[in-house]
This record gives structure tokens, C-alpha cells and sequence, in this order.
């Protein structure tokens, strides 16, 4: 069974075939859309995040191969609970890929919960649900939560439609969302230029220029 961290090198490893091994290093090989809830309590603290995370259809066929299920092409949540607790235990290690600051503030989280895998065999996708519960409930004038991989293995992006809702949130609160950075010249140029058998250096903070960002503003 493949979690996501680990089906990113073989994706990787295959698009090799097809173009360099500096270029495929610098270019993402899992797109996921997400959507999230920012989640409130009465006193007007966030709590949690709540995420749901759309896998691309090439990762979510690979992912899902040799999985038993009762009704072909299809999976149902109970079959798929194996595969999301192996990957939200993996993704521990990565900080979920999610960074939150309220009111400029590192948040810690606790562990997640709530997760699931569900299955739609239309589009032959996987969407990870999970919450991310504050690991000490804030109330914050500013929030400030970006999703992104440093190293742009997965490329994160927030869905066109109600990418973020804030739910149970004061009626001064208010959110807007900022989509990743273009590529510009000189980056473009410096991953031109790595040699065929480099690997992308983290410190270049790909991920980060490229990350998918939302911010909540309340009065």
C-alpha cells in the first residue's frame, strides 16, 4: 500500500522516460484541489481546519490499484480506511503540508481526526477528508493558513468554487484567498540550468512560491 509521500517518487520516476531527471525534479507529479473550513467555536476561537484534499486522476489510479472491493470501480469509505490512516500517518511527518499563523503566530496542531478516504468513480478520483484540530483554540484578528510542499513534488491549488469557508466564524470575520506565484525569469533560468542528475534543493523553497494561501480578517 502507497501512501502519498511515497507515490510522488514513483510518479517521479516514470516521467523520467519522458524528460530530464533536473527538469522532472522541478515540476510537481501529484495536483491536488482542496477545499477547507476554517472552524470556529462559540467564543469566536478557531479551533480547526477542516480539509478535503482531490487527488489528480493519474495518482488516485495508481494509488488504488490491487485494492479489494466488493463492486468494481468503486470503493467504499470502510474500504478505503486502511489507505487513509497509512497516509495521514504519513503526512504527520511533513506537518500535513500545512502551515497556520494567527496573528503572525505559529499554530501547533493536534492530531488529526475525522479522516476518510472517499471515492468517485465518475471521475475515478480519491479525496481525503481530515481535521486539523488547534492544539490550543486562538482568537485571532489575522489568520493566515498556506498549504504547499517545499520541495513542489505535489502541486496544491484551491478549487475555483467556495475554495474556503469559515464556519461558525464572527459576522466580522471575512476571508480571501491568494493563489500561487507565477514562475518567474530567473527561477526559470536557474532550474534550466541544473545538471542532469541534480535533485531540486530545498533551500530554493519551491514549494513555498508556490503555495496556495487564504487569509482571515476579523474586525
Amino acid at each position: 500500500m502507497i501512501t502519498l509521500r511515497q507515490c510522488t517518487f514513483v510518479i517521479a520516476i516514470a516521467c523520467g522516460s519522458v524528460m530530464s531527471t533536473a527538469s522532472a525534479s522541478a515540476h510537481p507529479h501529484v495536483w491536488i484541489g482542496m477545499k477547507s473550513e476554517v472552524i470556529y467555536s462559540p467564543d469566536g476561537s478557531v479551533k480547526a481546519l477542516r480539509q478535503a484534499w482531490q487527488f489528480d486522476d493519474i495518482f488516485s489510479v495508481f494509488v488504488t490499484q490491487g485494492l479489494k472491493s466488493k463492486k468494481k470501480g468503486e470503493f467504499t469509505r470502510e474500504e478505503l480506511a486502511p489507505l487513509a490512516q497509512l497516509n495521514i500517518e504519513s503526512l504527520k511527518e511533513f506537518d500535513y503540508f500545512t502551515v497556520a499563523k494567527a496573528n503572525g503566530k505559529k499554530v501547533t496542531f493536534a492530531q488529526p481526526a475525522d479522516y476518510y478516504f472517499e471515492y468517485e468513480p465518475k471521475a475515478a478520483v480519491l479525496t481525503l477528508h481530515f481535521t486539523l484540530p488547534f492544539e490550543t483554540p486562538v482568537l485571532a484578528r489575522e489568520l493566515q493558513v498556506s498549504v504547499y510542499d517545499q520541495t513542489w513534488y505535489i502541486d496544491f491549488g484551491f478549487v475555483k468554487n467556495s475554495p474556503v469557508r469559515l464556519v461558525g466564524a464572527p459576522a466580522a470575520c471575512k476571508v480571501s484567498i491568494a493563489g500561487p506565484a507565477q514562475m518567474g525569469p530567473a527561477l526559470m533560468l536557474r532550474l534550466s540550468q541544473l545538471p542532469a542528475d541534480a535533485q531540486v534543493d530545498p533551500s530554493m523553497f519551491l514549494g513555498t512560491q508556490f503555495a496556495s494561501k487564504a487569509t482571515v480578517k476579523c474586525r
